[in-house]
């Protein structure tokens, strides 16, 4: 099965390649002698009126034959015009390139096949604004986005693109609040999509590749936290009915309670009457799949809750706040822990700067990552403010390339789940399907484009190339995954194909423009024996990055190919 993988892979990427060439030759009036599919002997060959149209036994490549007056070819009188030789410039220009503009325009196609597919989607509705960002102040929760800088959105993916592709520029919002619309501008941040810190890790300093993507921010999330409290204070009325950190409200006074500014509008009339509070409790499960897992079950419950009569917060009238700044997650081999945190403590200051907001307090961290800091905690166990120092966890690493890059850990989390959102559809999926398309088109081009300059640069050494092999194995292990993992494969690849066809090495496209680079320049044709001579070097450095590329991908697996030589002998 992964040779057929394999081969459907590379023959239609081949077969896209060659048809760009055979159209633009057919639509200038070359005639074109043979359509190849494959090189080696003919499995297969089809007469057409003036083309004959073959596959080879060997799928690694494949070539349109047009008559040229400079080879071998016998050119009648009545077919020197149609020779390859006879268009202008600038249209063997458009036929050389042709095959490789195939191959980057082809991956749209196959990107829009995946993305047609995307939905239902998240509407383009504020769940949270970030303390400290842009938005915050000027975005609201609950504010629905209609457009941005004009263009109308139909679902937040939609608005993170839109704000992604403008960093550091003014975007204007037109919401619609309190049943009205409303505009409004925010100057995006320019961040760097390098930079990332989820899940307590982080890749950092300097990348293979220097690749720093420029991206905007706001700070807007697609989805309000749920009603997960936090109760700080033993004393409160909260603790004295019997809610604890962590619990999950999911109904006031039998009116269901789905996020936390929900609960805030149903207490925020309440001065000191007793309702009914329904709660979810989660519970750890202890040695959960045999200790493979980490796990907890909900237990319910109900209290009775009667808040103060006076204070202007809900932490001032029950001492119930949203849960964001308190400690869900913390292993023992964890900085904080060592200096003193444990689970369910609520994060105060860092560096005696008050948090309010575990996004907040990740950035700062971040920011220096390799720098002491100071944390200040309420405990969970008696109340007190307590203090303690920490440094983030950090590993060194060199690969294979000698390029060095770091790996920080911080092994600690809080737990605010975002209360689920009623999915839409788009309103216009082809519209989405192919600006997604194009946009990802776009961005694997110039991902493999700085690939190209760095190994040209010396900063990607050859023994990185890889070949045939790994193709074939990448083939068959995304094609047993699914049609939509050998889509994004064939469509990398295609773009891979594309773009090194046009390097400029003779017998390459890239090597027929440079040669009508020359011509332009000189204005005269290149002499024929010039061209061969530049054809046969070009063949050799082919060969010499193939040889390199198999012996590559040879070492990588020799122990296997060792173990199978072995089992065929013994």
């Amino acid at each position: 099965m992964d040779l057929l993988y394999f081969v459907i892979l590379i023959s239609s990427l081949i077969f896209v390649h060659e048809l760009g060439h055979f159209i633009f030759a057919k639509l200038f009036g070359v005639k074109v002698i043979t359509f190849s599919l494959g090189f080696g002997p003919k499995l297969l060959k089809l007469r057409g009126r003036e083309t004959e149209y073959c596959v080879g036994v060997l799928p690694f490549g494949g070539y349109v034959k047009m008559l040229e007056s400079s080879t071998t070819d016998i050119v009648l009188p009545e077919d020197r015009h149609r020779t390859f030789e006879a268009l202008s410039l600038g249209k063997r220009v458009i036929v050389v390139l042709a095959g490789p503009v195939m191959n980057l325009v082809f991956p749209v196609l196959l990107y829009f096949s995946i993305f047609v597919g995307d939905g239902p989607f998240l509407p383009p509705t504020v769940g949270g604004v970030l303390p400290g960002h842009p938005a915050d102040g000027i975005l609201q929760p609950g504010d629905r986005i209609m457009a941005v800088n004009g263009e109308d959105v139909g679902t937040f993916d939609e608005v993170k693109r839109i704000i992604g592709r403008n960093p550091a520029k003014a975007l204007q919002f037109k919401v619609f609040r309190d049943n009205k619309h409303v505009e409004v501008e925010v100057v995006a941040d320019e961040v760097f999509g390098v930079e990332e810190f989820e899940n307590g890790i982080a890749g950092g300093q300097q990348k293979q590749l220097g690749v720093y993507e420029r991206l905007g921010s706001v700070g807007i999330e697609s989805s309000a936290p749920a009603a997960v409290i936090g109760v700080p204070d033993p004393e409160s009325p909260a603790h004295r009915a019997g809610l604890r950190t962590f619990d999950v409200v999911t109904h006031i006074a039998g009116k269901p309670v789905r996020r936390y500014m929900d609960l805030e509008v149903e207490l925020a009339a309440n001065h000191g009457e007793t309702v009914p509070v329904t709660y979810m409790r989660p519970s750890a499960v202890p040695d959960a799949l045999g200790g493979l897992a980490s796990m907890a079950v909900y237990e319910a419950g109900v209290v009775a809750l009667t808040p103060n009569a006076t204070g202007e917060s809900l932490l001032d009238r029950a001492g119930i706040e949203l849960a964001d700044l308190y400690v869900a997650e913390l292993p023992a081999d964890s900085p904080l822990y060592e200096a003193g945190l444990r689970m369910g403590d609520k994060l105060l200051t860092l560096d005696d700067a008050p948090l309010n907001a575990w996004s907040v307090f990740k950035e700062r961290v971040w920011r220096e990552r390799d720098a002491p800091h100071q944390i200040e905690w309420l405990s969970a166990r008696d109340g007190r403010e307590r203090s303690g120092e920490f440094r983030i966890h950090r590993e060194d690493f060199t690969d294979e390339l000698g390029q060095t890059f770091a790996l920080y850990r911080f092994s600690v989390q809080h737990w605010i789940p975002l209360a689920p959102e009623e999915f839409v559809e788009h309103p216009a999926p082809l519209r989405y399907a192919l600006t997604k398309a194009v946009e990802e088109t776009v961005d694997v081009t110039r991902f493999i484009m700085m690939i190209l300059v760095r190994a040209a640069q010396g900063r990607i050494s050859l023994d990185s190339l890889s070949g045939p092999i790994t193709i074939y194995e990448v083939a068959g292990e995304e094609g047993r995954k699914g049609t939509e993992y050998f889509v994004w494969v064939m469509a990398l690849i295609s773009i891979n194909l594309g773009l090194l066809n046009l390097l400029p090495i003779p017998i390459l496209d890239g090597g027929h423009l440079m040669f009508f680079t020359v011509e332009a320049l000189l204005r005269r044709p290149i002499p024929l024996r010039v061209r061969e001579i530049a054809h046969l070097f070009g063949l050799l450095v082919i060969v010499a990055l193939m040889a390199v590329a198999f012996k590559n991908d040879v070492e990588k697996r020799w122990d296997v190919i060792r173990g199978h030589v072995r089992e065929l002998v013994l």
